[in-house]
């Protein structure tokens, strides 16, 4: 059963055409946060304890063991995740998670 929506699926067939070694670590996270029911943050910390919850909405996940991140909003009414970012961590070091975003 699918509870989330993700929005902009591509930014993660991109990123795994790019990074060929992050394609199964994505897809994994991306069928866990589609069946998730996150209410908020506390329930995305429960599932990820290595994610980083940045302000009310953003959330940062680690993905390969820390080789890439993840950057999401989430609406959490709306069951709606945002893909904002994907890249490896030097990537990630070089931008403001808070303002990045979705580039089409």
């Amino acid at each position: 059963m699918i509870d989330a929506s993700i929005i902009a699926r591509r930014t993660l067939q991109d990123a795994w055409a790019r990074y060929r070694d992050a394609e199964s670590p994505l897809k994994a996270w991306f069928k866990e946060a589609e069946a998730a029911e996150w209410t908020g943050p506390e329930d995305i910390r429960r599932q990820y304890r290595t994610a980083s919850i940045v302000g009310n909405e953003r959330v940062v996940f680690n993905i390969k063991g820390n080789t890439y991140r993840l950057i999401v909003a989430i609406n959490y009414a709306a069951k709606i995740v945002f893909i904002k970012f994907f890249g490896t961590h030097s990537e990630y070091d070089r931008i403001d998670v808070a303002k990045v975003q979705h580039e089409d």
